[in-house]
């Protein structure tokens, strides 16, 4: 049933693959069923997970990053300070764009000014550039950008937006990404065709700068349903998979024409609870009644709640082992770990004391909220959480999972009052994930953009906006660490586990894991 995906693809995509200048009728050497897919070949177009994915083998950025997430250079070659709101930033010599036109300063400027011009994006790259004040073209090499204010992380952060063809994308449309037209990148492949809900179809790029893939012909072929991907992995139909769901793991381990490969990602699920208004909305007492005062905003209260999570036994029996149990935003590894901040231990006895000492010996009543489609077992993971507060003495009144698109939308509206989140950090350290989820809220000012439970603690805003601003490396990262000992202490979330991502190759091909659950042709390798 596959197979019948191929003839389409071809028919429909038969110009662009002629604008490439590639012969379809060749097989591709590699098929990879991903369990999602793009929205649109424009790499600026939303910074989504499965379109970034996708963009990764067509463009580049200024920055790219190691298996911690760690900035490294990709098309820049080095960036320094002249002072604290100046960068300068060498770009790399030699790079062409796929339809042979030299890369240049000019490409840059016009891409980091792209962002906030592109229509109807669902997830924009605006953010990343919103720090720049102005840009300064030196010579076809060197560029010089001014922050609007210090920020050490000023080039790491613009440096994640994609680099388009100012020739190819400066007045091109959507559609014509999608239609291959203007889909010019640097990248170690060349768009071929698209097929939505069928196939991608890409090319090595033989001008490449860098190290060439090893596949020439590669194919993504879009399977959502989890079983029907391992079905088509263990008859042979396609050679690797992503999403690997974590009740298949142990069979296809078992299986001898199979690989698995797994990446503990720095993807946080965690608890948010209501610890701002004085009133909850899902907050009853024993009895199921509305109450006007709201248990949550009591710290000993919200530490009781973290302490009948029983984190080992939820990541063992519901994921399967798929996850490992966290007390901070950011796993071992990343830049601003703190060893000190371990998972807080099951401890039902304890709970109950800190409830009684808050005043609430008999428990309240809480309603639990989740997502049911956005990542592995998360409607269970909710329902969990919910007998475990229940043999705990909260009365739980009910838990309710729900299409990530609706859940999404009305925890940001701040309808709940306890509901499963999670935060995947990309920038490769804690300042982003503590800024964005647990920092006071502050729209002018840009912090707390998805702390959708309002949580505010002053102390902590003050330590992390100063690590945020410092230069130095190691004062950076023990005031980070500091700052995540106020909001854990406090319990401004609470952290459950950093998910595990797998994926499956056929006997003879191996895959390198990636922290940033990316599935890329390039961590493909033939045995």
């Amino acid at each position: 049933m596959l197979r019948r995906f191929r003839p389409l693809a071809i028919a429909l995509g038969l110009s662009a693959a002629l604008t490439a200048g590639t012969a379809l009728s060749q097989a591709p050497d590699l098929i990879i069923a991903r369990g999602n897919e793009p929205v649109s070949i424009d790499p600026q177009f939303a910074r989504t997970g499965n379109n970034q994915m996708t963009s990764i083998h067509i463009f580049e950025r200024l920055a790219g990053v190691d298996d911690n997430m760690r900035a490294t250079r990709q098309l820049a070659v080095s960036w320094k300070a002249l002072s604290p709101t100046l960068w300068e930033v060498k770009l790399r010599p030699n790079v062409t764009f796929h339809d042979g036109s030299p890369f240049t300063a000019e490409d840059v400027v016009f891409s980091l000014r792209r962002p906030p011009t592109i229509p109807n994006s669902p997830a924009s790259f605006a953010d990343s550039v919103a720090g720049i004040d102005k840009m300064e073209i030196i010579d076809p090499l060197t560029l010089r950008i001014t922050s609007k204010s210090p920020d050490p992380l000023f080039v790491n952060e613009i440096g994640r937006v994609f680099i388009v063809s100012k020739k190819a994308a400066e007045s091109a449309s959507n559609d014509q990404f999608n239609s291959g037209a203007a889909a010019i990148g640097t990248g170690p492949y060349k768009f071929v065709n698209w097929v939505p809900g069928a196939q991608l179809n890409l090319v090595r790029n033989p001008n490449y700068w860098g190290s060439k893939p090893e596949f020439e012909r590669v194919q993504f072929r879009f399977i959502s349903n989890a079983a029907a991907r391992v079905a088509a992995l263990k008859a042979g139909d396609v050679q690797m998979i992503d999403l690997v769901p974590p009740s298949m793991l142990e069979e296809l381990k078992a299986d001898p024409n199979v690989a698995v490969s797994e990446a503990s990602s720095l993807r946080l699920i965690y608890m948010a609870l209501d610890s701002a208004r004085d009133v909850s909305p899902f907050v009853t007492d024993a009895d199921g009644k509305p109450m006007t005062k709201n248990p949550l905003k009591d710290q000993r209260v919200r530490l009781a709640l973290s302490k009948l999570i029983d984190r080992p036994r939820l990541v063992e029996r519901v994921l399967t082992n798929a996850g490992t149990p966290a007390g901070q935003m950011i796993p071992e590894g990343v830049f601003g770990y703190d060893p000190a901040l371990t998972p807080v231990a099951y401890d039902p006895e304890g709970a109950k004391k800190l409830l009684t000492e808050a005043g609430w010996p008999k428990g309240f009543g809480l309603t639990l909220h989740g997502s049911n489609d956005r990542f592995a077992q998360d409607s269970a993971v909710t329902q969990t959480i919910g007998q475990l507060f229940a043999r705990g003495g909260i009365k739980v009144n009910g838990v309710q999972t729900l299409p990530y698109s609706v859940f999404a939308k009305a925890a940001t509206a701040g309808e709940y009052s306890a509901f499963l989140f999670s935060y995947g950090s990309t920038t490769g350290e804690a300042s982003a994930g503590l800024d964005s989820v647990m920092h006071t809220y502050d729209k002018e000012r840009g912090f707390g953009g998805n702390n959708r439970t309002r949580y505010s603690n002053p102390n902590f805003d003050l330590l992390l906006e100063q690590g945020m601003a410092e230069f130095d490396d190691d004062k950076r990262e023990i005031l980070l660490q500091h700052a995540a000992k106020i909001a854990f202490g406090d319990v401004g979330i609470i952290p459950l586990y950093w998910q595990k991502v797998a994926w499956a190759t056929r006997k003879g091909l191996t895959y390198q894991g990636r922290r940033d659950e990316q599935t890329v042709a390039m961590n493909v390798r033939r045995q």
